[in-house]
């Protein structure tokens, strides 16, 4: 009978332990963190498949910091053009920005001469930092083709709501614009006018 209780007990533990691991199924139900938080220190990959540390690149200046879809998506197309073409006043504001997906370190290098970026692009197939940063939800069954081919067949499982953070050199959050709904991006001028707005 004690055996039976305690095998009870843990396959409710383990129960819990999986439902509170499970990502949210909408974009609209993530809880991403908040201005004053810190973003999490987790290795990324380069567009050379090297490994970097995300706190020792956000520790040399303020970072606009840009998570989307992947290179397959259009709208992300855009909103990586758009930064591109106001990379040179962020710059002179003293920002650098790093864009972080699920895509798989080929498929940067792919977007980042499609695109001619000279910021940083980042890998997170894995989904560990989106998962850490709360903008990761479940992705829709019509995109997992996508994410899995983007990410080499790593992810099969999620999507970052697309979001930017501006983050001091400490990496704490001082400014969020988190878009569920993936067709409606920041516009540059209100992102250099937030980053005006913090120096």
């Amino acid at each position: 009978m004690k055996k039976h209780i305690l095998l009870l007990a843990l396959s409710f533990i383990s129960i819990a332990a999986s439902s509170q691991n499970e990502l949210p199924k909408l974009p609209t139900d993530i809880s991403p963190l908040l201005v004053g938080e810190k973003i999490p220190n987790l290795k990324l990959k380069s567009v050379d498949n090297v490994e970097v540390n995300l706190s020792d690149l956000i520790g040399k200046k303020r970072t606009i910091l840009v998570f989307y879809r992947g290179g397959w998506c259009p709208y992300c197309n855009i909103q990586l053009s758009a930064l591109g073409e106001a990379e040179k006043e962020l710059l002179e504001l003293g920002y650098q920005i790093i864009a972080v997906s699920p895509d798989a370190p080929k498929n940067l290098k792919v977007t980042d001469e499609k695109d001619n970026l000279n910021y940083l692009l980042l890998s997170d197939s894995k989904g560990e930092l989106s998962k850490a940063v709360g903008i990761a939800f479940q992705a829709p069954d019509g995109y997992k083709p996508y994410i899995s081919d983007g990410s080499d067949g790593i992810n099969t499982s999620f999507l970052p709501v697309p979001t930017v953070f501006i983050v001091n050199s400490n990496g704490e959050i001082e400014f969020e614009h988190i878009t569920p709904d993936f067709k409606h991006r920041i516009s540059t001028e209100l992102l250099i006018a937030a980053a005006k707005s913090l120096k």
